[in-house]
């Protein structure tokens, strides 16, 4: 690899703000915020919207539309074959 072209890849603390979960991982992205882990070191902190933790999807709580109805109701109305 090149020296000097790529970024600053480091620890970083992502936390989902809706279900207040906490994940480290590594990042290229900073904070000027820091917060304490469970090892004892400080990280910095992305706050998030969203995560596996409160999406929809992966918590189950997703909502199936009915599109069989909506493809029939399509062609009776626009007489689809």
């Amino acid at each position: 690899m090149k020296p000097d072209i790529h970024p600053d890849y480091h620890d970083v603390v992502f936390q989902d703000v809706t279900s207040d979960f906490m994940l480290l991982t590594r990042s290229t992205k900073t904070s000027s915020e820091k917060i304490a882990w469970t090892d004892g070191k400080e990280y910095p902190l992305i706050k998030i919207d969203v995560s596996s933790k409160s999406h929809p999807f992966y918590t189950g709580k997703v909502k199936v539309a009915d599109v069989g109805g909506r493809i029939d109701k399509f062609r009776k109305r626009f007489g689809g074959k």
